[in-house]
């Protein structure tokens, strides 16, 4: 990646990361599942309203380091719209993204703003964070009930 990308996404995770979009409670929410990285101490819970079987708002709530919050953000402007199945194959793509590097995609753009987060899988300390929001999303669309921990 080269230096101007690299700028770009950074400034991209620090404003979502300073302000996150969709971080609210979601009244009305139909799932929800909580999540924890006890390593970083992110934690955070995400609201998911379903109807018509399509994501029709989603929200998170929670603290936790930049690239968490930032992740958690633009996760919610991601799946919103989509149905769980759509979001849970979104879901492995970013994935495969933040543990094997942007090559494990072809192309990685097809992510659009998500591509931001292709950095992430440098700093393997910072995967947990990333994935995090992904991991409680899945949780809460499957319906789990216990919480979500990243170890």
């Amino acid at each position: 990646m080269n230096g101007e990308l690299r700028d770009l996404y950074q400034e991209v995770i620090i404003d979502h990361g300073k302000r996150p979009r969709n971080f609210r409670l979601l009244e009305g929410a139909t799932r929800t599942a909580e999540g924890f990285n006890p390593l970083c101490g992110d934690q955070l819970r995400v609201y998911v309203k379903l109807a018509d079987g399509v994501i029709e708002d989603i929200a998170f709530q929670g603290a936790g380091c930049a690239i968490s919050q930032a992740s958690a953000s633009l996760m919610t402007l991601a799946v919103k719209g989509q149905t769980p199945a759509q979001a849970l194959a979104l879901f492995a793509r970013v994935h495969a993204l933040l543990t094997e590097g942007p090559h494990a995609l072809e192309p990685p753009a097809e992510l659009g703003k998500l591509a931001v987060l292709s950095g992430v899988w440098e700093f393997p300390v910072r995967v947990k964070c990333a994935t995090l929001a992904w991991h409680t999303l899945r949780s809460a669309l499957e319906g789990g009930d216990a919480p979500v921990s990243t170890e």
